[in-house]
């Protein structure tokens, strides 16, 4: 017995089938039998996109943590850095205000024995670097204990065995000729232009009165440069020349040839040789004692040479690590008991590395 066929089954099909369908539009799928299957089954899309997001959320804040660890660290070092370099740069200060206070000492105590200053006291007796600690403890084990791997040198030296330039001061404004003549003798003698002592002369004379269109006094002699002189000039000048505060004689027992030869008018370099040999045997007790060594018809000018010194440079090195600090100090020496710091210049370096 045949079956009437439902509406919109295809003929020579039966059976039912599984799972929802829904009819086909009649204007396009109408007599073709054809079905169309819709899988009601949620889709998988959105899920996916969300734990993307998640995943990119996550990265960002890991980065951002990452980023604000690595930042804080830093600052942290960097602290750590300045706080050691501050501790370092006290303590350096501290070293080299005892050596110089130490340098003071021995001048003091040197002032008091009296007599001429010369090369052979313990003044001039430079001090080799030598680890701190070695000054600090007094037994082997403590110096190998200690923790400040520090090392220290120094000299003091007689500013007066250096031509002064302050002496070059003249009356009436106006540069001394017998020491602009002395200067160029030394200029002569280390190989610089002779008339860069007249241009020295007319410079400091302009800087000191305060001139218009004058530049500042220099206060050292690496400040020449002020008065146009060229660093070739200046750096063959400045182991023999100096600025102190006053008009100061040469130190016979201390200065180089070079230097004598300005002091003293008449000689040459060879005589001036004479002087520093003699000077070597036994030092001078006064300016008279240099006349068996000069020419017949030159004498030493008490103002211009002598064998005292007043002025004194005294030089401290101290290198901590991989730095180096520098200081060095202008002393006046006042009496016996009184040693004055006029001056003090520090500069720090990088040690050499070998």
């Amino acid at each position: 017995m045949n079956r009437p066929q439902r509406s919109g089954q295809a003929p020579g099909r039966t059976g039912v089938r599984s799972g929802p369908t829904t009819r086909a539009p009649r204007d396009r799928f109408a007599g073709t039998g054809r079905t169309v299957r819709i899988d009601r089954t949620p889709s998988r899309r959105p899920a996916r996109r969300q734990h993307g997001a998640a995943l990119l959320l996550a990265m960002l804040i890991l980065t951002l943590v990452a980023t604000t660890a690595a930042g804080m660290a830093w600052h942290q070092h960097r602290a750590i850095d300045v706080e050691s370099a501050e501790r370092a740069r006290t303590q350096a200060a501290w070293i080299l205000n005892g050596a110089l206070d130490w340098a003071r000492l021995i001048l003091r105590e040197d002032a008091r024995s009296g007599g001429a200053d010369h090369l052979g006291e313990p003044w001039a007796v430079p001090l080799a670097e030598a680890r701190l600690s070695t000054f600090l403890a007094a037994d082997r084990d403590n110096s190998a204990d200690s923790t400040l791997d520090a090392f220290l040198s120094g000299a003091i030296t007689d500013a007066q065995s250096r031509y002064n330039l302050r002496n070059l001061a003249g009356a009436e404004g106006k540069p001394n000729p017998v020491e602009v003549a002395a200067l160029a003798r030394l200029c002569e003698a280390v190989g610089v232009s002779a008339d860069t002592a007249a241009r020295l002369g007319e410079g400091l004379m302009a800087a000191w009165a305060g001139e218009d269109e004058a530049p500042l006094p220099p206060g050292r002699v690496a400040q020449l440069g002020w008065l146009g002189i060229d660093p070739d000039t200046l750096q063959r000048l400045a182991p023999y020349v100096t600025l102190l505060p006053a008009r100061t004689p040469v130190n016979a027992n201390t200065a180089p040839r070079e230097v004598l030869v300005a002091a003293i008018d008449g000689i040459d370099l060879s005589v001036a040789e004479r002087i520093v040999q003699s000077r070597l045997r036994e030092p001078f007790r006064s300016a008279d004692a240099l006349r068996p060594l000069l020419p017949a018809d030159v004498a030493p000018d008490a103002a211009r040479v002598a064998v005292t010194t007043r002025y004194f440079e005294v030089t401290g090195r101290l290198r901590l690590e991989s730095r180096v600090l520098e200081e060095r100090s202008l002393v006046e020496r006042r009496g016996a008991s009184n040693v004055v710091v006029l001056q003090r210049e520090r500069r720090s370096v990088q040690a050499d590395r070998r």
